[in-house]
């Protein structure tokens, strides 16, 4: 969809147009029948997804010797 309104326009019912722009919408901002701005709706971008199981193999260079061993806290819960 294109839209065109005069400057005066825009500044009166600017929050209005542009929440009323859809992904790709444009809306063409004129004075004395000339484009002087474009706003163009965006899309929003998709949500960060998680890589799947596996995908970080190889990643860790180096793990502790000792790394699974009980902690010295955890010795009175351990008996």
């Amino acid at each position: 969809m294109s839209l065109t309104v005069s400057v005066e326009e825009a500044q009166d019912k600017l929050k209005e147009l542009i929440f009323q722009l859809a992904p790709g919408d444009e809306i063409i901002i004129v004075e004395d029948q000339e484009p002087i701005a474009k706003l163009v709706g965006q899309q929003k971008p998709a949500p960060a997804t998680r890589p799947g199981p596996g995908l970080c193999k190889g990643m860790i260079k180096y793990m502790a010797p000792d790394f699974d061993a009980p902690l010295d806290d955890m010795k009175e819960y351990m008996q």
